[in-house]
């Protein structure tokens, strides 16, 4: 169920026949919608754009190269700048294009998920609402802190918002995904996986360890761009690879979903407070279990002994990954369905969108926090 408080659940102004908004999305700029390969924030956005449109909403897509997603489509790159992460300049001028593009949409909400987007929101005359899918308690929780009442800030998770009680959050939505672009497999194969960024916060260096203890082939699969990834696989896992460890690359779309269906299961070690970790429900929704450490949202996500194992330390890797067998794939896929569906979190940013324009007369929305089903 969604919880919030009574009024949310009364009849609603209708803005357009039939209650029907206009959403105007804003992507980061460095992939495609869903991402080709590397991107959990453009799978999700590809995701929460489908739930909307089959909620009866119009959406306007403003992103970088293109997008399938069922969505007007407005470009500020004809091609992602994905070789230039890190760089400031292209996240700015793709907030200044897209500025530009939204002054001329008859949008009744904009819903910004990029970087420097929502230093614009206070050019304009219709209400943003802001998703924080970073680390919210550094930096960038002071911009969002600076911005004031120009957004309303969504949280991915308790976890992101218990770093950063500061902030004036007024919702609290899980990330998902369209869970039938997901194969499931219940027969596994006898290797497990590690999927990602290689960063030392991301932990691939302590699942090599962790498999080889445990007695199991482990496969690599990570975005290997940034010089920061660079020097992470040659300090920690390029000394580790071998003929039970292997790096494949970085695997596109349909290349992931194959290895994630086919793992024994996901090893996810975190070393940081993740605050959210999409592949944590791209591995269950295939039916493989995760074993995790219980960082960041990591306990929100899986179902401990259910879904998976979620740890205090990477001593009880190994030992988890052996009792792995315990875990029953339908369930990891059923967890997914019922908790982490595109239509769940659209229905749920959909009260967001609705509770942020009917409190747009009274300038802020009262804190809310939506509990997917």
């Amino acid at each position: 169920m969604i919880a919030t408080d009574a009024n949310l659940e009364r009849a609603q102004p209708s803005l357009r026949p039939g209650g029907r908004l206009h959403i105007a999305m804003i992507a980061p700029p460095w992939q495609d919608v869903p991402p080709r390969a590397y991107g959990g924030i453009e799978e999700m956005l590809a995701s929460l754009v489908k739930g909307l449109d089959r909620r009866g909403h119009q959406v306007t897509l403003i992103g970088a190269g293109h997008t399938t997603a069922p969505a007007r489509f407005l470009a500020t790159y004809a091609r992602p700048p994905s070789e230039r992460i890190g760089d400031p300049l292209p996240e700015l001028l793709h907030a200044a294009r897209a500025r530009r593009l939204l002054a001329g949409l008859d949008a009744d909400i904009v819903h910004d998920h990029s970087l420097a987007g929502p230093l614009t929101a206070a050019c304009r005359a219709v209400p943003t609402v802001v998703t924080c899918h970073g680390p919210a308690d550094g930096e960038l929780g002071g911009c969002y802190r600076e911005l004031g009442a120009d957004i309303s800030l969504v949280a991915i998770s308790d976890a992101q918002r218990r770093n950063a009680p500061g902030l004036d959050w007024v919702a609290t939505v899980h990330n998902a995904l369209d869970v039938d672009t997901y194969p499931f497999r219940p027969d596994k194969e006898e290797w497990v996986l590690w999927l990602g960024r290689f960063h030392p916060y991301k932990g691939a260096h302590l699942a090599i360890d962790a498999a080889r203890a445990a007695g199991r082939n482990i496969i690599l699969a990570g975005k290997l761009t940034e010089p920061t990834e660079h020097a992470c696989f040659d300090t920690y896992i390029r000394p580790r690879l071998g003929p039970d460890a292997t790096y494949i690359g970085e695997a596109d779309a349909g290349r992931k979903r194959e290895l994630l269906a086919a793992a024994r299961c996901l090893l996810f070690p975190i070393q940081w407070e993740e605050p959210f970790g999409m592949v944590l429900i791209e591995a269950m929704a295939c039916g493989t279990p995760v074993v995790a450490l219980g960082r960041g949202a990591v306990p929100e996500v899986v179902a401990d002994g259910r879904t998976g194992f979620v740890l205090h330390s990477a001593a009880q890797l190994p030992a988890a990954i052996q009792a792995i067998e315990r875990i029953d794939p339908h369930a990891c896929r059923k967890h997914v369905e019922q908790y982490f569906s595109a239509e769940t979190m659209a229905a749920a940013y959909e009260q967001v969108y609705w509770r942020v324009l009917r409190s747009r007369s009274a300038r802020r929305p009262a804190s809310i926090r939506v509990d997917l089903p």
